[in-house]
């Protein structure tokens, strides 16, 4: 059985890797089923937040404003690593983030995880909440902020090693890592003439864009345009 991992957890913007990004990230180094070292840190996203994540985290724009962007970050994240595999509850949804900025970033991140999420369905009555304040509530772990990254982690560490205490004698192939599968290719940048045209957009509608114009990609800026267009139409220009 795996008893040494990254215990890892972020906070993000939304639930799409594709369209979010991340806010905070916080790492446990566990070996030998102890922790030897901790890592967290806030992210700047580079645009404002929505109520409805405040509200769930407890996070303030004023909180991020001078957080380092996730270039700074996503490097010694990586390393920070080493070789080990990546555990989380639904870790899926943080290697799927953290690859996404490696890869813009120009790294490789393959990992394989170890998901509490999963063994909590094995293990849980199947009438219970899987989600990780009740799955920690059910296995008697303490879990203090719930969707704070750095708490979150802690208690999926000690959420793996109650489960693995209990069952792992019986069942040890289900606590073995497995790769973690998400493709992705690089993002390009946003064009200068791409930035020009959201720019006078803005502008011409009196819009107040929540987002840094100048970290958005080519297709993140593409379809921010294509939307404002939608919803307000095109700049009319007198002939």
């Amino acid at each position: 059985m795996t008893n040494s991992y990254i215990a890892v957890d972020l906070e993000t913007t939304g639930l799409n890797p594709k369209t979010d990004r991340i806010i905070e990230i916080a790492a446990l180094r566990v070996i030998d089923g102890r922790i030897t070292e901790e890592k967290a840190t806030f992210v700047n996203p580079h645009q404002q937040l929505d109520g409805r994540i405040r509200g769930l985290t407890g996070i303030e724009d004023g909180m991020l404003a001078d957080a380092p962007d996730i270039s700074r970050i996503i490097g010694e994240f990586a390393a920070f690593t080493q070789d080990l595999p990546l555990l989380g509850h639904n870790v899926l949804f943080d290697y799927s983030f953290l690859k996404r900025a490696a890869v813009n970033h120009g790294l490789k991140f393959e990992k394989e995880g170890l998901d509490t999420l999963r063994l909590c369905r094995m293990f849980m009555p199947r009438d219970l909440s899987k989600s990780l304040g009740p799955a920690c509530a059910y296995f008697q772990v303490e879990l203090k902020n719930v969707h704070r990254a750095m708490d979150d982690a802690r208690a999926a560490h000690m959420l793996y090693q109650t489960i693995r205490a209990r069952h792992g004698a019986a069942d040890a192939e289900l606590f073995l890592p497995r790769p973690l599968i998400y493709r992705i290719k690089k993002e390009q940048p946003a064009a200068k003439r791409q930035k020009e045209v959201l720019r006078e957009l803005a502008k011409y509608h009196r819009i107040d864009l929540t987002v840094d114009i100048d970290y958005l990609s080519r297709n993140e800026i593409s379809r921010l345009t294509d939307k404002i267009i939608a919803q307000y139409g095109r700049i009319r220009r007198d002939i």
